[in-house]
């Protein structure tokens, strides 16, 4: 039975250190009791330096240690019971890693917290792309952009010339386009281009209103024009 009992346990062994997520187990003073390889490579620690450390040698941005009424020290994890959040930790030589970060509390079989588990998935790639991205984002705004809206063919310059136009006159607009063409977009630069920028830019939802209250929403109407019509309201 012994014997069995060691194979099982280097079985498991096998299947954590197997683990493509570090994996971190704590125990209930949250001091590090095990870690598997993957921790190892994410961090950059040897397991000589995390086992029976306390969890807060990681410098995790979202974990910290409190003391209880005994003075002993106790991870704040198990006032929480669980734990998903993105967070930045420290490797070895003080670099930032960006995981994502599963915790929750381990109970023995009286309901007892004995410690907790904890994943952490390295975010760093993503991260990485997320940067790219916004950065390209923000340098396709600065170069082609107009208004929040991108383009550089010759049809887009003649919208954005028509816009500027429009901007400068009092006349009424009215824009044309399929769903999803960039209509609201075109009427939120006419008004942020024009003198009347400083007043609020109010949105109408034209498809919510029937046939009358569309045109007296827009038009105005005069006292006594309609039943209801109370007072002259200016469209």
């Amino acid at each position: 039975m012994e014997q069995f009992k060691i194979k099982q346990d280097q079985y498991w062994k096998t299947i954590i250190d197997t683990m493509a997520e570090a994996l971190m187990v704590v125990d209930s003073k949250g001091l590090i009791i095990s870690v598997n390889r993957s921790m190892l490579r994410l961090t950059g620690f040897k397991e000589t330096e995390l086992v029976g450390k306390p969890c807060d040698v990681l410098n995790c941005d979202r974990c910290f240690i409190k003391k209880s009424q005994s003075s002993n020290r106790f991870c704040a994890l198990f006032e929480k019971k669980r734990l998903k959040t993105r967070c930045t930790m420290k490797k070895k030589d003080g670099r930032p890693i960006y995981v994502f970060k599963n915790a929750t509390v381990l109970k023995n079989r009286e309901g007892k917290i004995i410690g907790g588990v904890e994943t952490f998935t390295d975010l760093s790639e993503a991260m990485a792309r997320e940067r790219v991205i916004s950065n390209l984002r923000h340098e396709l705004s600065a170069k082609d952009g107009f208004q929040s809206m991108i383009g550089m063919s010759p049809g887009m310059k003649q919208v954005f010339e028509l816009i500027e136009s429009m901007a400068t006159s009092d006349a009424p607009v009215i824009i044309y386009g399929e769903s999803g063409t960039g209509k609201e977009l075109v009427a939120n630069a006419i008004h942020n281009l024009s003198d009347r920028r400083k007043n609020p830019f109010v949105k109408v939802n034209c498809a919510a209103l029937n046939e009358s209250l569309l045109e007296s929403e827009l038009i105005g109407h005069v006292k006594g024009a309609f039943t209801g019509a109370f007072r002259t309201r200016i469209g």
